[in-house]
């Protein structure tokens, strides 16, 4: 198991599995896992981290406590007033700027080349909601419920769930969520196509998810690097734009040896073993 010198971390604890899975876990259960200045600076750090190293292939986004996490902390909302005496034009350009790097914190999870699994328990509330919309997969616990509490509290979302919930569900249910501020439980969830699958208690979730993280890491990371880009890629591009970035794309990285190494490892029926990215 490799050890990875990330800095002492405060808001977060992060396991490397020896299945090439690193589990990035919420570790503020006295606080509900709320999103304080420390989950801020702590979160890309380490997913960039993670992705510039190159050998982990999926990354799981888990908690510990009761809930999931209840969103932005209050000391996130202190903060905002600190300006109240700086020029409009500066101040409002600074709180642009502010806003830039929250989103960029999620954008992470997106941008890293490997696959990310939300598993979640509980409450997701508010920025938690904009946190595994980035996310590839999303699974819960029976118990899990999802809440756009921004509208409620007289804020319009803003840090991606407004950008990206009506890829993971039907437009008018995400409207629906965001200008009500009402609960979506497991199960309407599940059945709207946000949650991949709902499980009856945490510990059979994080297992399953593990299990499921271990067999996407088996494959070859070049294909399943290609499979998040271009997913991501067409999300954003007409099917033309697509099938011409998936050309250019194929031209270069078909070449590379994991597809001899997949056609050797079925015919002498072994597991197949493959070169980790590259570090950036």
């Amino acid at each position: 198991m490799k050890k990875y010198n990330l800095p002492t971390l405060r808001a977060f604890t992060v396991t490397i599995h020896d299945s090439h899975v690193a589990e990035i876990c919420l570790n503020r259960p006295e606080a509900i896992n709320s999103m304080n200045n420390d989950f801020w600076r702590e979160l890309p750090a380490i997913v960039n981290k993670l992705d510039m190293d190159g050998t982990i292939r999926v990354i799981i986004l888990s908690s510990t406590g009761k809930h999931f996490t209840a969103g932005m902390d209050l000391e996130i909302f202190d903060s905002m007033d600190d300006d109240k005496d700086l020029e409009p034009a500066r101040s409002a350009e600074k709180k642009r700027r502010w806003i830039l790097t929250l989103q960029d914190a999620f954008t992470a999870l997106e941008r890293a080349r490997m696959p990310v699994i939300s598993a979640v328990q509980g409450a997701c509330i508010g920025g938690g909601v904009d946190m595994v919309c980035a996310t590839d997969m999303r699974f819960c616990t029976s118990n899990a419920f999802f809440n756009i509490k921004e509208t409620e509290l007289g804020i319009t979302a803003d840090v991606g769930t407004l950008q990206r919930i009506e890829n993971v569900m039907p437009s008018g249910l995400a409207r629906e969520l965001a200008y009500t501020s009402r609960d979506l439980d497991a199960t309407e969830a599940k059945r709207c196509g946000f949650i991949n699958k709902v499980f009856d208690s945490q510990d059979e979730m994080l297992t399953e998810v593990r299990k499921l993280a271990a067999t996407i890491a088996k494959h070859s990371p070049m294909a399943v690097n290609g499979v998040k880009e271009m997913l991501n890629y067409s999300r954003e591009h007409t099917v033309t734009e697509s099938l011409n970035y998936m050309a250019t794309w194929q031209a270069g990285m078909f070449q590379a040896p994991d597809v001899k190494e997949a056609l050797s490892a079925a015919k002498e029926k072994r597991t197949a073993n493959y070169d980790g990215l590259r570090p950036l």
